[in-house]
């Protein structure tokens, strides 16, 4: 968002002109990951003081001012230990901080511009504790029910389905809006070249 004189600190350098914020949440809100995830590092631009910062607990965020727009690493160290055996790396993801609304789909009422990274990591053979973390039944999906208990680990739950696909319509609606209007050009093209040769 824009950084307004009251939002401004003392040591606020004077080119910034905005207030933005780079988080790490899951995707459902009822998810914790606390008993998976040690800690999350996000490296800013080198500019910044301190620019590799570590955030032990949720929320997982870090909030600056800036002027420029640049990548951000954000880093997932997991916790280690003979009850959860998690033997995945550190995962990165690279997040293309944007402080100027190109898509005006990003931008909210307010001017703020939103731009999320949706991003997937798969355990590979996970233990059975790490399993019994990651398939937790968040409430808020409830009064989901699985359709057989035995394959829990076989049900894809994606509340944001629902907002994937109206997106969806609303392109493919513009997609048969645009090939009527091309047909519609040229029948008319069609019959001023009719029109010409009588």
């Amino acid at each position: 968002m824009r950084l307004t004189p009251e939002m401004r600190k003392p040591n606020t350098p004077p080119d910034h002109t905005h207030l933005w914020t780079v988080f790490f949440r899951p995707v459902l809100d009822n998810v914790d990951l606390t008993p998976l995830i040690k800690k999350v590092t996000f490296k800013l631009h080198e500019t910044y003081e301190n620019s590799v910062r570590s955030v032990e607990s949720p929320p997982y965020e870090v909030t600056e001012t800036g002027w420029g727009e640049f990548e951000i690493i954000i880093k997932l160290h997991f916790h280690s230990g003979a009850e959860l055996s998690i033997n995945e790396k550190n995962f990165q993801i690279f997040h293309g901080l944007k402080l100027h609304p190109f898509n005006p789909q990003v931008v909210h009422e307010n001017g703020d511009v939103h731009s999320v990274l949706y991003d997937e990591l798969v355990f590979q053979e996970p233990t059975e504790k790490v399993f019994e973390i990651l398939t937790q039944q968040p409430s808020n999906l409830l009064p989901f029910k699985l359709s057989d208990p035995s394959k829990r680990d076989q049900e894809y739950i994606r509340p944001d389905e629902i907002d994937e696909l109206a997106r969806l319509d609303v392109y493919i609606n513009k997609v048969r809006e645009e090939i009527e209007n091309q047909r519609n050009e040229y029948k008319d093209l069609e019959q001023e070249k009719l029109a010409l040769i009588q």
